[in-house]
């Protein structure tokens, strides 16, 4: 029967495939291109199926390949639908193939011969047997399908597939051959309306009308039953089952916007939480004096990071001074997993571990890695037998080497996957541990080197201020001990003195030495860390004095030989000399501060300029205890400290003032 109420329907479908083919283009993903070959499909199946005027072809006897071609779009278009709610796959060899390829494949040499060869008309004898062969491959096929799905215990889908397999069969060979191709279009489309509810897991708009919509369209098996015939012929072919081709396209479009609302909505509660999270982190007071009592907050952080993220399982791995790494901290591990993993720690390498080019990253371009602790792991090991054996970790690393970790496990919501929203508070919590941590030990050797040298300092006032007295005491007591007439109780007492004083001049001579710098190990010192570490150690100290604090060092300078630490502890002196004098300036000069380091010829020179006043005498600015210029004596030994650790490392000191106020310290070493 010729019914133009097809042809809004067939426009109204065909102008909605570039909806789905956007869809394709947006999301990507298997689902979203089944929609739209589908409905590609379901198009085909609709300008073959629809008649007016001169254009009939829905006779399988005058075209038959056409009939044939129609009822494999509409197979093919039902199956689509059908897979892109359970887009399973198998593996053959290394190619993963979706089940619903061997499960329409039989249906499609089904509808070539049924209608292409046979017109329509079921044939007899052997050739019958053709078609139950090839539904019961089909029916293999969805049986394997149905085995596969995780979601639902296994026996309900293989339960649903056999008994329409049954029932297909049936209706082949009592009501004809033709009817189980309509009949297993019905099925799907039916099963389809049912797996949206299951899928999408709520009762919206967009499940309504798509699951009404494949209802509807599953009504075409009505076309064999005498129940849908009460009407006028053609009423249920012709017009419901096209309206629900509609309504099952607007209804999946409708499901992809709400999925998309539902993402973003999921976005930003996932950005806020973030915030929240970051927020939290940086509440953390991690300023420690030493790195013992840094290393000891680390139960405290995994606290914080087991509060506020999605990991409920944390720990803190830290390099320690003798060279392995040490468990220092944890939140959420049980005693047994926590003594595993402690025992662990101390057998992870230091070289290469986290290296990225063998740890692949949780996510792309993330910090975070998997860590594959098996390589780790002895023979009975409980991490084993406890299952933890992979953990999330996100790395610490020094200059050289990694310096520690923060291993995460336990993931709240462990079906949703990880995202970079999830990780990025944790890795800037990481990247302040490591840099915090790394101050501290900065700081840590500094104090250690400030008591030392206030030691020193002390030993060589003490030695100045003893050494005098006590050469006129062994010079006097010399010269009693040479008299002869001398009763033996005063020759015992001179004795006496003689012998502590002796004693004494020992003692001094090893608070001299005492006094002047040690010379460690000679190494290559990078002139630009060592710079660059002070900046940053002390750029709080020029804040609070309110003195303008200038580095600028040149790029590619050349390594100096010498002592690391005596050479710092050199720089030191002279911004502290520096600090002094400009806070000595009235509040109406500027108060300036330059760090430069440059390179001339084979030397490399440090310059610590300020603006301050000037050097009464440059020539005797490294003198002990020289007066300042402005006329009071200095009890300072910083700048005759320096010279004497310049001289001991092959370089020197020489002061030097600036036009029309201002002085500096250059310091020149030798470049390696």
């Amino acid at each position: 029967m010729a019914d133009s109420y097809q042809l809004p329907a067939l426009v109204i479908t065909v102008l909605l495939l570039p909806a789905f083919g956007q869809l394709y283009l947006r999301f990507r993903n298997t689902r979203t291109l089944l929609w739209f070959l589908g409905f590609l499909f379901a198009c085909m199946r609709m300008m073959q199926f629809y008649k007016v005027g001169i254009w009939d072809y829905t006779s399988a006897s005058q075209h038959p390949w056409w009939v044939a071609a129609g009822e494999c779009a509409a197979l093919i278009g039902s199956a689509f639908f059908l897979a892109s709610l359970t887009p399973l796959r198998f593996r053959l060899g290394r190619v993963r193939i979706l089940y619903v390829v061997p499960f329409i494949l039989p249906l499609i040499a089904y509808a070539l011969l049924m209608y292409g060869v046979y017109r329509a008309v079921t044939p007899s004898g052997n050739a019958f047997l053709m078609f139950p062969m090839l539904g019961g491959l089909s029916l293999f096929a969805a049986c394997a399908w149905a085995m596969s799905h995780r979601g639902i215990p296994k026996a309900i889908p293989l339960l649903v597939c056999i008994v329409l397999g049954a029932a297909g069969l049936w209706i082949c060979f009592r009501v004809g051959s033709a009817w189980p191709l309509t009949f297993v279009e019905s099925a799907m489309h039916l099963t389809t309306a049912l797996l949206v509810f299951y899928v999408f897991r709520r009762l919206s708009v967009g499940t309504a009308l798509a699951a009404l919509g494949f209802i509807g369209w599953s009504l075409n098996i009505g076309e064999a039953l005498p129940l849908f015939h009460m009407g006028p012929p053609g009423l249920i072919e012709e017009r419901i089952i096209v309206m629900s081709k509609v309504i099952a396209a607007v209804g999946m479009i409708v499901l992809a916007l709400e999925d998309q609302l539902a993402t973003n909505l999921a976005g930003e509660r996932r950005e806020r939480h973030a915030r929240e999270e970051m927020e939290a982190y940086t509440r953390l007071n991690l300023s420690r004096r030493r790195v013992e009592d840094f290393d000891g907050q680390a139960g405290m952080i995994c606290h914080s990071i087991i509060s506020n993220s999605r990991f409920k399982q944390a720990a803190i791995v830290l390099l320690q001074g003798s060279g392995r790494y040490q468990l220092s901290g944890s939140a959420g591990f049980d005693d047994a997993t926590l003594t595993a993993l402690e025992a662990l720690t101390g057998r992870i390498p230091v070289s290469g571990f986290l290296d990225p080019a063998s740890v692949p990253p949780t996510i792309e371009h993330a910090q975070t890695f998997d860590l594959d602790l098996t390589p780790f792991l002895v023979p009975g090991d409980d991490l084993a037998r406890l299952k933890l054996t992979t953990v999330q970790a996100i790395p610490l690393r020094g200059r050289s080497s990694t310096e520690g970790a923060i291993f995460l496990a336990g993931l709240e919501r462990p079906e949703e996957p990880i995202t970079a929203v999830d990780l990025l508070p944790l890795e800037v919590l990481a990247t302040r541990l490591q840099a915090k941590r790394s101050q501290t030990m900065m700081l840590e050797k500094l104090v250690d080197a400030e008591k030392f040298v206030g030691l020193g300092q002390l030993a060589g006032n003490v030695t100045r201020q003893l050494n005098n007295p006590l050469t006129v005491i062994l010079g006097y007591a010399s010269l009693l001990d040479e008299t002869e007439d001398m009763n033996p109780q005063a020759q015992k007492a001179i004795e006496a003195i003689l012998t502590e004083a002796r004693h004494m001049r020992l003692t001094l001579e090893s608070l001299a030495r005492m006094s002047r710098p040690q010379g460690d190990q000679v190494a290559a010192i990078s002139v630009t860390e060592l710079l660059s570490d002070l900046e940053q150690l002390h750029r709080s100290e020029f804040v609070q004095r309110s003195i303008d604090f200038r580095v600028q060092i040149a790029p590619a300078l050349p390594r100096i030989m010498g002592n690391a630490q005596q050479v710092r502890q050199a720089v030191l002196y002279c911004l502290q000399y520096a600090m002094d004098a400009v806070e000595k300036l009235d509040t109406a000069h500027e108060k300036t501060v330059r760090l430069e380091a440059t390179v001339e010829k084979e030397h490399v020179q440090i310059l610590v300029a300020h603006s301050g006043a000037k050097f009464t005498v440059p020539a005797r600015a490294f003198d002990p205890f020289v007066p300042e210029p402005t006329g009071e004596e200095s009890t300072s030994l910083g700048l005759s400290m320096c010279a004497s650790i310049l001289r001991e490392n092959n370089g020197k000191a020489s002061a030097v003032n600036f036009e029309p106020r201002g002085a500096g310290i250059l310091l020149e070493l030798q470049a390696a």
